[in-house]
């Protein structure tokens, strides 16, 4: 019998019932546990249905603990089984001997480390991509399809920053749907969504790639050109205007937009201007369209 068959059979062979907790922080000493029966799976609470959807989990001939045991310290992570399960218990004394006897254990000990490191990198990976996923649907308008508040509070300030750093122009266009309430109050509400997603449609169909749109609120979206002098923002702006005044809301229908105008004030960044003081400048550009009688672009 090898010294390693002898030391094996000197651990001893412990039981453990479903939700029954193996490893956790107040675990005493450092032991490794090789799965012989059942599965065991590692949560952050250790009821039933958050032990089976555990993301990883430990079936028969894996082992579980071997971190402690290198670092001589308790498990930061709570394992508990999933199912009833018998577990080879091999305590930190025992592991060492093990591996100071056994080059092949300490290889076998490298690969389950090399494979766990792995494995964690890939689910970090994974909930990067997860996160940034539920990052940018959180930066959308769930109507409009448009970048919401949230994001133009984000990114504003970065692109005000570069046009000021390499002195570029930057124009700004905030657009109000002409009495909007009155329409919602003719039609309702749902088509009252209808036609701001139809300007919306128009919005993103009239802008370049490098260009930005959000809805600011309610019926008011506003959009960033980069790299865009007064002059061309004023196309940009006048032709918008007009597309809007040409959409269809009702496609069945075939009623037309004139009754959902828009009116749209324009304003170019200057020296010194932050986001908010553009932003100011387009918002009482817009209020100068509409005193002028609306379903225009003012500067």
């Amino acid at each position: 019998m090898s010294a390693i068959q002898r030391a094996l059979d000197l651990c001893p062979v412990v039981s453990a019932r479903a939700g029954e907790i193996i490893i956790d922080s107040n675990s005493p000493g450092a032991c490794l546990y090789v799965v012989l029966v059942g599965t065991l799976a590692q949560a952050s609470s250790v009821t039933k249905r958050q032990l089976e959807s555990a993301s990883t989990q430990y079936f028969a001939g894996e082992c579980v603990g071997e971190i402690s045991v290198l670092n001589e310290e308790t498990s930061v992570a709570t394992i508990a089984a999933v199912s009833d399960s018998q577990l080879l218990l091999i305590d930190a004394a025992c592991m060492w001997k093990l591996i100071d006897e056994s080059n092949g254990v300490a290889r076998n000990l490298l690969r389950l480390l090399s494979f766990r490191i792995r494995a964690t990198n890939a689910q970090l990976r994974n909930r990067q991509k997860v996160g940034e996923f539920y990052r940018q649907l959180s930066m959308v308008d769930g109507l409009t399809g448009l970048h919401n508040r949230s994001w133009l509070n984000a990114q504003l300030p970065g692109l005000i920053e570069h046009a000021h750093a390499t002195q570029t122009e930057l124009s700004v266009i905030m657009i109000d749907l002409d009495h909007f309430k009155k329409f919602n109050d003719q039609f309702g509400h749902v088509a009252g969504d209808e036609a701001l997603q139809a300007a919306a449609k128009v919005i993103n169909n009239g802008l370049r790639p490098s260009d930005f749109a959000a809805r600011y609120g309610g019926e008011e979206m506003l959009i960033i050109l980069p790299s865009t002098s007064e002059e061309s923002a004023l196309v940009v702006a006048e032709r918008l205007c007009e597309r809007i005044r040409q959409t269809r809301v009702f496609q069945d229908s075939q009623r037309q937009l004139p009754h959902i105008t828009a009116s749209l004030g324009l304003a170019s960044l200057r020296s010194g201007q932050d986001g908010v003081a553009v932003i100011a400048c387009a918002d009482a550009a817009l209020y100068r369209a509409k005193e002028r009688g609306r379903d225009q672009v003012a500067l």
